[in-house]
Parts: C-alpha cells; structure tokens; sequence
C-alpha cells in the first residue's frame, strides 16, 4: 500500500543525494547478457558503452510543450529517477504568460502532484493511491533514461519479433510490461506499456500509454531517447488525436 509523502516533500536534490538501495560497483560488459533473446541483447549493447558504470540514478534537464486542456504550452524542467526509491520531476510552464510552477512525486511509496500559478496559487493538487500508482507506471517507463536497471537479474526478457522485445519487472510496487520496439542497431523507436491513471477523466484503470522516439543522445556512456512524444491510448488514432499530451527534448543527463 503506498504510503504518504511526508509533510515536507522529498526535494529533486535530497533524492539525487541518496544512497542507492543495493551499492553497486559493476560495469556493464555485454557478454553477461548473451543469453538473451536478440533484441534485449542489441538494445542494451547500443544503450550502454563497454565498462560503463552501472548507474541507479540518472538526472535529467529538459525543456519541450506539454498540453493543458486543448492548449500546448512550453516548459522547461528537471528529474531524478532513483531507482526502487521514486522520482521527482520539477518544472515551470507558462500559461497566457504568468508561470506554473510545481512538481510530481513518487517518494518511498508516496505520490502526488502539486502545481501553483506563480508558486503561490493551487492550480493542481493530487496524492492518493491511484496518484502513486499511475507515477509508478510513469517512473517505469522512463527506465528507458536509466538503462542500467534493465541489466539488474530479475527483468524477464521476451523477444515478441525481430524488432520488438517486452521486458516484465517490478518497480515502485507495480508490475510493469515495458514493450520496446527496435530498429535493427538496437536503438528505441517506440515505447508502450500498461500504465494505471484517467485519461478520459473517470474512474482509474490500466490504460495503454507509449512514447515516440525521434532521437537519441550519449551522455556518461549512456545512449537514451533525447527527443520524445508521449501520451496515452499508445498504438491507436486517438493518441494522434487526443492521447499525446508530453514533448521534450532531454538537454543533459547525469548517472550516479
């Protein structure tokens, strides 16, 4: 059962500074890995350079659009993901050019969101079971941006075709079925998975949520999706139409 934040929310630099749950002093070396399906082994050799460190947390600077009611509005943030323990993701947009400043969080069990018109007005405030659970589903799918956690023993790799490979785990809780399509180097085009939230703005439920790849970036070792669009109702007409709702370009990414 996920748990409450504290009344004083982890900050972005707290979790950044944390210690890992399980210290690790591996590299990545690809020979480990042969005995995986094809795809999981060009995914993770085009991901993670030979004897890179084997990261439990990444920090991530961003900037892109993300779509409020039937508006666009750019934006610029930061995230920590740190693995097993949450995330944390900061930003500003800006709306008829006043700023929203705010975060969502998944600390230690907890979730919410809390966003205010020029850090002073609520304009969005969440937490809950199904706030923690749909940021669990989020924190998965951008395993993508911490590729090291797909080395860890207990992911279950499926090659589903030549260019398609589902990896099935637990994280922050839940169970996650993260689908990733391939080209043939290895590198991500698209990412799908079940994700639990209200798209359509009723009751909670499994969802299908994904992101479009449409370039990627090395940093420390680490080569991720740099350039992403992401929504809901993933591999359908409506994510065209109405399920796309996040734009970003990732500017920097830091591993410890």
């Amino acid at each position: 059962m996920p748990q409450p934040l504290a009344t004083k929310p982890v900050s972005l630099k707290d979790l950044w500074e944390s210690r890992p749950a399980v210290p690790t002093a591996a590299t990545f070396d690809a020979a480990i890995f042969e005995s995986l399906p094809p795809p999981a082994q060009r995914y993770l050799s085009w991901a993670i350079a030979p004897d890179t460190p084997l990261a439990s947390a990444v920090r991530l600077q961003m900037h892109g659009t993300i779509k409020l009611g039937n508006q666009w509005h750019r934006f610029s943030g930061e995230e920590v993901i740190r693995w097993q323990r949450g995330m944390v993701w900061r930003a500003t947009t800006w709306m008829q050019g006043l700023p929203i400043l705010g975060a969502d969080r998944l600390v230690d069990g907890g979730g919410e969101m809390r966003w205010k018109l020029l850090g002073l007005l609520p304009i969005v405030q969440a937490s809950g079971e199904d706030v923690a659970r749909s940021e669990a589903g989020r924190a998965q799918g951008e395993a993508v941006w911490l590729p090291s956690v797909l080395c860890q023993p207990e992911i279950t790799w499926t090659a589903l075709n030549d260019v398609q490979v589902q990896a099935d785990f637990t994280a922050f809780g839940e169970p996650a079925h993260l689908t990733l399509t391939l080209d043939d180097r290895g590198a991500i085009q698209q990412v799908a998975l079940p994700r639990w939230g209200n798209p359509e703005g009723g009751d909670y439920h499994y969802g299908t949520f994904g992101v479009v790849a449409e370039a990627s970036g090395t940093f420390e070792g680490y080569t991720i999706p740099t350039r992403i669009r992401a929504g809901w109702f993933f591999g359908s007409d409506r994510f065209e139409r109405e399920g796309e709702f996040f734009r970003c370009t990732i500017d920097r990414a830091r591993y410890r």
